[in-house]
């Protein structure tokens, strides 16, 4: 429904951090907003501050200044003893599966202890539970004995899924959950969640560097650039309306291997400016084949340039 809330909302979030004498701004001005079902991607370099924003939206990391609320709630005005209760809105698929396992504990463990310490099930309703978990990601019962270090690295991605999705979470966030994977693996492991995702109606945040793996996996794409969003779009729009240089340039890096159209797309060329010393203008200009005098001097707003497609750039803002 049009009217419905938002299952995620994030207004005005920002990270600062003290750096001896310094600060440095890993995450600046970022408001989004995540409907019930829906899958967003956020995509960026490295050191884009994808991380730092994820760690503020899960509540491992308390923003300077701004909100987030999940399913209407703000994880900081909860009291300590409210907090245990609201992290089961929000669950995890992290890139190395092996580093959330302990190797001393069974799969069958990780998947029955989220139903008995949330939802007080029997040990043996919860056993159930976990052998229709395991059928769920297409694996056998027979693994709810084995432990982590039996399992491939796309079987244990699968139980880690498994695991998130056990508590039937309102946000599912997945911080390059196939990055650690074979490339013939990340195809079935990014489908099997979708499907999962999609059918539990839960939101995601589906958190990557590979554009066009992101772009199959989401409904909408965020682009981060030093701590910033700068450009927001439908996933179907992106090969056609890609508006902002640095998107551009994002995009022509991987259509020769994703894209049969050929597009005369920019490179990208020099480095980024250091997060300590940003400029006053647009963090991009240095490294944008189409900056004027108005991108050194003025930092651009995030503005929508079309129905649901919103972009931080002063050439684009000078054609509405």
């Amino acid at each position: 429904m049009e009217n419905e809330r938002p299952m995620v909302e994030i207004s005005h979030l920002c990270k600062r951090f003290q750096i001896g004498k310094k600060e440095l701004s890993a995450v600046f001005d970022v408001t989004l907003t995540l409907a019930k079902g829906e899958c967003l991607g956020i995509v960026g370099e490295s050191g884009c501050g994808k991380s730092t924003l994820i760690r503020m939206i899960i509540g491992a990391l308390r923003p300077t200044s701004g909100q987030v609320r999940v399913d209407g709630v703000d994880y900081w005005s909860l009291k300590r003893s409210e907090q245990k209760a609201f992290r089961r809105k929000i669950q995890m698929v992290f890139q190395e599966p092996i580093s959330s396992f302990s190797p001393r504990m069974k799969i069958g463990s990780y998947l029955m202890e989220p139903r008995i310490n949330y939802d007080r099930l029997s040990r043996k309703e919860a056993e159930r539970e976990a052998e229709a978990l395991l059928e769920m990601v297409g694996l056998p019962d027979t693994f709810m004995k084995r432990y982590p270090h039996e399992l491939s690295g796309g079987q244990l991605q699968r139980v880690a899924i498994a695991r998130a999705l056990a508590v039937r979470p309102a946000l599912l966030v997945c911080d390059e959950a196939t990055g650690a994977l074979d490339v013939s693996i990340q195809n079935q492991i990014v489908q099997l969640l979708v499907k999962l995702q999609r059918e539990q109606e839960a939101a995601c945040l589906f958190i990557g560097h590979d554009l066009a793996l992101v772009s199959n996996v989401s409904q909408r794409i965020a682009v981060m650039y030093l701590g910033r969003i700068v450009e927001i779009l439908k996933s179907e729009s992106l090969e056609r309306k890609a508006a902002h240089p640095y998107t551009q340039a994002l995009l022509g890096a991987v259509l020769d291997v994703y894209c049969d159209q050929e597009a005369e797309l920019p490179l990208l060329k020099g480095e980024p400016p250091s997060p300590l010393e940003l400029p006053k203008g647009c963090a991009f200009a240095d490294r944008c084949p189409r900056a004027h005098e108005n991108c050194y001097e003025m930092r651009p707003e995030l503005r929508e340039i079309a129905s649901g497609h919103f972009a931080a750039c002063h050439r684009l803002s000078a054609r509405m």
